[in-house]
């Protein structure tokens, strides 16, 4: 089924975005029934080839069928019928309480619209290309903006996939893929946009960014890092084994949440590596090569650059490291790890987890906190003193108690980063606001005219005493 990626001509690339800006202008986006309506058609499209889209993954990256259908594109499905049951509520003006208001100005009509950005610009990477592009989407329908998608060329059977279905069931001219890589990114990224959306890697984040502040353009950047866990000495070593395992190897370990290397207590170590051990056999009783339920790694250089890593460190490999054909990896897991080695260099973003011997809690939190701020803090505890620790003193766009990876499915939070790991987020609610702008207004009334005397000049001090008291003659609240 793998096909063959048709790059969007460079010509071709400015007429799309000429043409979607100009159905923003042209109001059509705005009116709440047709941004139903073209989120009707997004989960219409999802729903009636499922069978081509999960295909259409498992070529490109081996992702089984329960992944694909559970953790990318039921997302998409799921948020979409979020926002049709929410459009309304989410983009309705917000007055403001007049009874928290000064009196004198309780009649000015304070309302705060809900107003859509404009064009955006989703660029997305390749191991999550559902959820990745199309949640982001959502949103930007939701809010009243049209859009442009940019997908991986490392997913081409997805990518192509996605532009043969856009038209068949959403507005040509309010939504399109661009297809093609790094010519074709560097085009887009010349444009004006009123939004861009990006998620990958630090690296690319950052010209991402350069290219946005020649617009002055609004940006979010889901960016990742290095995700610790912590398995406190109170957790339950067995299940926090299993929960993080099953974190891990989903996608093997190719996603920006996945857990990266495990804090534990050095005296408990031992007992921990060996929860591992017996959990991967209980998901892959003929071994992580053999079985059907996992994926592989995108590419033969990727595949290498995770060897090496294995080659390299100066911990011991407890489990796994075993390859096959060009882009096959077991789960490996590799016990004491320093802080210095090269797993903890950067993020790893394969199927390798790091154990890293730890001699108290205070010890992971400095740890973590000496790093960039990751995206997400996993934390195996039942104990609320140690889970305030890491709430008061670590930073992270989400922190996460006893499980992995599962924050994804919640959208009643927003899911982005901090710092090295991004601004910004989405899912949600958070996606709608992500491209809405919150357009303040008020109306002074004519009536308020004689109040209004003092703010003329010729200043006086009778104008200072009577103005000094909305502002710089009230009187603080008692603490």
């Amino acid at each position: 089924m793998a096909s063959q990626l048709k790059h969007t001509p460079l010509e071709e690339i400015s007429k799309i975005h000429e043409r979607v800006k100009a159905t923003f202008a042209s109001g059509v986006t705005r009116p709440i029934a047709w941004r139903r309506q073209q989120l009707y058609q997004l989960g219409k499209m999802l729903q009636e080839n499922e069978e081509r889209l999960v295909k259409a993954i498992n070529v490109d990256i081996g992702k089984p069928k329960l992944e694909a259908t559970i953790a990318d594109l039921g997302v998409v499905v799921y948020a979409v019928v979020l926002a049709l049951k929410n459009i309304e509520a989410w983009a309705a003006p917000e007055k403001v309480d007049v009874h928290a208001l000064p009196e004198w100005r309780r009649g000015w009509d304070t309302t705060v619209y809900k107003t859509p950005k404009g064009t955006a610009l989703i660029i997305t990477p390749w191991n999550c290309p559902y959820i990745i592009s199309l949640g982001p989407l959502v949103g930007a329908i939701a809010a009243g903006c049209a859009a442009v998608i940019k997908p991986s060329e490392l997913c081409p059977t997805v990518s192509q996939t996605l532009a043969d279905l856009f038209p068949k069931y959403l507005d040509p001219n309010a939504f399109a893929i661009v297809n093609g890589a790094i010519e074709e990114t560097a085009k887009l990224l010349e444009l004006r946009w009123e939004h861009i959306f990006y998620t990958g890697s630090n690296r690319i984040g950052r010209i991402i960014a350069t290219a946005a502040a020649k617009h002055v353009t609004p940006l979010t950047l889901e960016l990742g890092g290095k995700c610790p866990v912590v398995i406190a000495p109170d957790a339950n070593i067995k299940l926090a084994a299993k929960r993080i395992l099953y974190g891990k190897q989903a996608n093997l370990g190719q996603i920006c949440v996945s857990p990266d290397y495990v804090l534990v207590p050095r005296d408990k170590q031992d007992e921990i590596a060996e929860a591992f051990k017996e959990v991967h056999g209980e998901f892959f009783p003929q071994g992580t090569l053999n079985s059907p339920d996992i994926g592989h790694i995108i590419s033969p250089a990727h595949r290498q650059r995770l060897k090496n890593l294995v080659g390299s460190t100066r911990g011991q490999v407890i489990l796994g490291s075993g390859v096959a054909g060009e882009k096959k990896m077991e789960v490996t897991i590799v016990k004491d790890v320093q802080i210095d080695d090269v797993l903890m260099a950067d993020e790893i973003y394969g199927p390798i987890l790091a154990l890293v011997p730890v001699d108290d809690i205070d010890q992971a939190i400095r740890i973590i906190a000496e790093r960039p701020s990751p995206l997400v803090v996993y934390v195996f505890t039942e104990d609320e003193t140690i889970r305030d620790k890491f709430l008061e003193r670590t930073a992270s766009g989400t922190i996460v108690l006893n499980d992995t990876f599962q924050q994804l499915a919640v959208h009643e939070i927003p899911f982005g980063g901090q710092g090295e790991s991004g601004y910004g987020a989405y899912l949600g609610k958070s996606s709608f606001d992500t491209f809405t702008h919150q357009r303040g207004y008020i109306h002074v009334p004519l009536a308020a005219e004689p109040f209004m005397k003092f703010r003329y000049p010729p200043y006086s001090d009778e104008a200072v005493a009577a103005l000094s008291k909305f502002g710089m003659h009230l009187p603080l609240p008692k603490l």
